[in-house]
Formats: C-alpha cells, sequence, structure tokens
C-alpha cells in the first residue's frame, strides 16, 4: 500500500469550545459577570494562521518552502502567528465580541509538499495537520517568543487561546522531509521529482522505513509497519499513518527525531507508550505557554481513554502555568477541550464523560437558517436538550457554526441573516475566519474542493456593512449568558420575536427588523423599565407589556440598570 496517494484534509471542522452552566449570574449592559465562566458563554473565533494575516514576512519560505507559481491553492501564504498578535493590538477580535481564538496546529509540521487533490497541486501542511515534530514550532508560524507575545496579548484581553491538535495521525513521508533526515528511503535522482512523478521517487519497499516513526509508532502498510485496520480507530485516514494510541507498549523516541533531527527538543520518555509521548508533547506547551484549551482533530479516530488522559494532563498543565503566572491568566477556569466528531449533533453521549466539554455541532449550517418559523423551532429544541442535560446532571454543550473548512462556506450573499441566526443560537458558537466580513471562496480543484473554504482573509475588501452587523450581534451576546444558557420563547412572529431568560439575565430579540416596529416584552420586562435596543442604539420604556422604536435591520433589547 502507498502511503499516500491523495491527502485530503481530515476534520477539523469547526467545533470547538463550549461548557456548561453551573451558576446563575446577575448581568448588567455593557459587562460581563465574574460568575459566567469561559464555558457559560463560549464565542470562539477560527483561524487558519496561514491563511489570517502575515505579521513577520521573513519566516514566509521556512524550510525552502516555495509558491507553486499558479494558484497557490496548498502553499504556504505567509499568515503567522506575529499577525494574529497584530490584529489582537487592533481590536479587532474585542470588537466582535469573541473570547477565544482556535489557531490550526502551531508545532513543526513536514517540510514539503504531497501531492493534493489528484495530483492537482502542491500540498503543503500549511493546515497543522501534517506534524513532524510535536515539540517545536513550525518556523512559518513564528517564534517562540512571537507565540508567548501571541498568548499573552489574548489574555490580556480576556480572550483564551486554544491549539487544533491531533493525536490520530502525524504527516506524510514527504520527499523534502525525507531528503533532509532519511536519504536512503529516495531513488537516486529523486531531485528531479515532479507532481506527477512524485511517488516513483520514494522506495516504499525498503525496510529503512523502519527509521521514520516505526512500525511501534504507526500504522503505515509499508515493511516492517502493521497495516491500518478497517474500524474507526485502527484505520489510516487519507493514507496518513495512524498512531497506535491504544497500545500499551513502551516505545523509545523514533530514529529520525532522535539520531537525525539534532535540533529537536524530544527526548526519550521511560516507559512511555505512543499515547502517552503524544500527551506529554501536547500538553507541554500548556504548561510551558498557558494554551487554555485544544479543539481535538478527528476525535473518533482516536479511543476515548486517550482523551480522558490528554484533559487530565492538560488540566494539570494549566493549572501550573496559572500557578507560575498569576499576573497573565485571565481567571482560573480548568483546562477545556472540544471535538470533532463527524457528524455531531446536539445529543449527549461518551465523549462528555471522557474529557470532552463540548463537540463541533455539525447540524447547524444545513439549517434553514432564514426561515423563521423554522429558526424558532430549531432553538427551542437546542435549548431544551442543553437545559436537559443540566437538569440530569450531566451538562454537555455544543459549539455551532456556518461554515467549515472541511466542508463549505456559507453563501456569502446571506451573512446578514445567517450571522443573526448564529449568534442568537443556544449553546456555544464558532466563527470560521471571514464569515464575519464575507471573505470570498478562493481557487480549488475538482479533486479537493474544500481549498476554497481556505483563501486569504479579505482584508483589502472587507464587506462593512457584513462586519458591523456582526460586531453588533457578538458585543450583545458576550454580555448575555441567556442567549447561550436561557430558557428560549417565542413571543411574535412579525416580527419574529424571542426572549431567554437564565436566572437574572434577560434579552428579548428580533433577528431581522427594520422600520416602526412594536415588540411584546411581557413576562420578559415589566412596565416602567428602561430597556436599550444594543443594535439599534435607543433606549425606550416598557409601556403596556411593548416597546415601540425604529428598528434598524435588528432589534436587541437588554435592560438599562
Amino acid at each position: 500500500m502507498l502511503l499516500f496517494l491523495r491527502p485530503a484534509f481530515l476534520g477539523l471542522v469547526a467545533t470547538f469550545l463550549v461548557g456548561c452552566a453551573t451558576t446563575q449570574p446577575n448581568l448588567t449592559p455593557g459587562k460581563t459577570s465574574a460568575a459566567v465562566s469561559f464555558a457559560d458563554n463560549p464565542i470562539v473565533y477560527f483561524a487558519i494562521t496561514d491563511r489570517f494575516y502575515n505579521g513577520n514576512p521573513a519566516n514566509d519560505h521556512s524550510y525552502g518552502r516555495q509558491m507553486d507559481g499558479k494558484q497557490e491553492i496548498g502553499t504556504f501564504h505567509g499568515g503567522d502567528l506575529a499577525g494574529l498578535t497584530v490584529k489582537l493590538e487592533a481590536g479587532y477580535f474585542k470588537q466582535l465580541g469573541v473570547n477565544a481564538i482556535w489557531i490550526t496546529p502551531p508545532y513543526e509540521q513536514i517540510h514539503g509538499w504531497v501531492q493534493g487533490g489528484n495530483a492537482e497541486f502542491k500540498h503543503y501542511a500549511y493546515h497543522g495537520y501534517y506534524a513532524l515534530d510535536y515539540t517545536k514550532l513550525d518556523q512559518n508560524m513564528g517564534t517562540p517568543k512571537e507565540l508567548r507575545d501571541f498568548v499573552d496579548t489574548a489574555h490580556a484581553q480576556g480572550i483564551r487561546v486554544l491549539f487544533d491538535i491531533v493525536m490520530n495521525h502525524p504527516g506524510y513521508a514527504d520527499i523534502q522531509t525525507l531528503s533532509e533526515y532519511l536519504p536512503e528511503l529516495l531513488w537516486k535522482g529523486w531531485e528531479n521529482y515532479t507532481i506527477k512523478n512524485y511517488h516513483n521517487q520514494i522506495d516504499y519497499n525498503n525496510y529503512d522505513f523502519g527509521k521514520w516513526w516505526g512500525g511501534s509508532w504507526v500504522r503505515a502498510g509499508l515493511p516492517g509497519y502493521p497495516e491500518g485496520g478497517s474500524d474507526d480507530l485502527t484505520k489510516q485516514l487519507a493514507y496518513l499513518p495512524d498512531f497506535r494510541t491504544e497500545s500499551t507498549a513502551p516505545v523509545k523516541l523514533p530514529f529520525f527525531l532522535k539520531e537525525r533531527k539534532k535540533d529537536t527538543v524530544a527526548v526519550d520518555l521511560p516507559n512511555t507508550t505512543v499515547r502517552g509521548y503524544l500527551v506529554t508533547w501536547l500538553t507541554d506547551w500548556v504548561r510551558d505557554y498557558g494554551i487554555d484549551g485544544f479543539r481535538c482533530d478527528t476525535a473518533k479516530h482516536v479511543e476515548l481513554p486517550a482523551w480522558q488522559e490528554l484533559k487530565r494532563a492538560g488540566t494539570v498543565a494549566l493549572a501550573d502555568w496559572k500557578a507560575r503566572n498569576p499576573a497573565k491568566k485571565i481567571d482560573d477556569a480548568p483546562f477545556w477541550m472540544v471535538g470533532e466528531v463527524f457528524p455531531h449533533g446536539v445529543e449527549r453521549d461518551a465523549y462528555f464523560d471522557n474529557g470532552f466539554d463540548s463537540l463541533l455541532n455539525f447540524d447547524f449550517q444545513d439549517q434553514k437558517l432564514e426561515d423563521t418559523a423554522a429558526l424558532d423551532r430549531l432553538y427551542a429544541d437546542y435549548a431544551d436538550r442543553l437545559a436537559a442535560g443540566r437538569g440530569i446532571g450531566k451538562p454537555f454543550d455544543v459549539l455551532s457554526y456556518l461554515s467549515s473548512h472541511d466542508t463549505k462556506l456559507y453563501p456569502r450573499d446571506r451573512l446578514i441573516d445567517a450571522g443573526s441566526a448564529l449568534l442568537l443560537a443556544p449553546g456555544g458558537v464558532q466563527i470560521f475566519y471571514g464569515d464575519e466580513s464575507a471573505r470570498p471562496a478562493g481557487p480549488a480543484t475538482s479533486g479537493d474542493p474544500q481549498q476554497a473554504t481556505r483563501s486569504d482573509m479579505n482584508w483589502a475588501t472587507i464587506d462593512a456593512a457584513v462586519l458591523a452587523h456582526w460586531q453588533k450581534l457578538g458585543q450583545f451576546r458576550i454580555r448575555h449568558v441567556a442567549l447561550a444558557r436561557g430558557a428560549h420563547q417565542k413571543l411574535g412572529d412579525a416580527p419574529y420575536t424571542f426572549s431567554r431568560v437564565w436566572g437574572a439575565d434577560r434579552v428579548v430579540a428580533v433577528p431581522k427588523a427594520s422600520g416602526a416596529v412594536t415588540i411584546p416584552v411581557a413576562g420578559v420586562f415589566k412596565d416602567g423599565e428602561m430597556l436599550r435596543d444594543a443594535y439599534g442604539g435607543v433606549d425606550v420604556k416598557v409601556n403596556g407589556g411593548v416597546v415601540s422604536l425604529v428598528a434598524k435591520g435588528a432589534v436587541l433589547l437588554e435592560v438599562i440598570n
């Protein structure tokens, strides 16, 4: 079996963080109550780091990586950790109401490229899912100082940092990396490789492949390696080598890391399994930098005890970092994990008992979000399901999203209404970079259409109306945990109006309204109470169970204290 034929992207769907409420806060407009934890109301921004913003052009061609001179579908585009920090310092994330940033895996990736699609383009590991060395930053992403600056800047603004991580597989054995560390695996004349003759340059029958990860580490179908299985836990996804995380046998550091990669900081760990190495490597980032949580890629392809072990180790590591860095921590909230379990919806299962605080909600993207009757049924269903979990003492949460790097972009001409639907949804929410700016789709090929979802952030062509809409909704959402956790009730049909109430926090929302409107608020707000429409920026008084105002696209009502 060839190790790689079509390096398609594996999971990473938008999935991310969500927790469950355990206290009932008393909120005031413009303030986020200290009683509301991140897990109560996660608002996660997912950025493919390489495609977001180039803060340090000096690192663009690390390891000799180059553009391909064509559509640049699968090359590194220059985005980096320094770029994320630039946008943090400009207030971009705070203006969106974001309280966490999920970034693609920043640790070192395979250095070269593999065949993308059906050998249609050069596919580098710009997305972070083809790991080479879990102990070091990829130079295209930046330096340790740039990572520390990013995390510290985010924390200073009350924004958590989440790493996307992969425990299912490392990266492919690409020609460039093999030439640097295991040239004995390449045929003479390999230097002339092209996208069409790529696999002809690699000696797949060579037992020196044992010097790569080795058969005790991965299933790879190579000489000296076990074949991948047929079940979810042992199969080779897209021909990627599958980590043997279920094995109880201790392993040594792979030869290519220990003997050939002199710049690694990885060392032999006594009496440690494959799972143990991965857990140690991943949680070292938490202990060293204060990473607040993980988004776990391809979670259903790794056994549940591995995730439970990762959560325990991450919790200890984050507590240790906070004890050593009391002035840099946001709060004492525990380590947080969200998983990608395709095609999980809004239901509670064993994942929540084995390390996960939240799972990505694949259900939301395909719903009829512009149909108010359907949207109300969806909201009521989500709110009831999440409340039911709290009612039986087994809380759970999901992270809903509109667009994903693994599926599709939501229609670009419908991002106003869809943004309202997402940012007013029960549970946690995840913003995919560029949904708030109407980032257009990029080029793709027939063999890998998902590449179109990963275009460069459209900084020069941001749709100001879309962005302003998302900013108003995001700012309202972060003030009101009731939107994420509260009981949902429809109050009116024309325009569609609903309330969410959670403890003392009360809101009434009209996702779409323009012109003179009368909004029913009885049962939520009392006659004589002064309310603010956070969307239109006007104050109104409740009279006869209603408020009347001129709506400017939506209405978001909160109490003025």
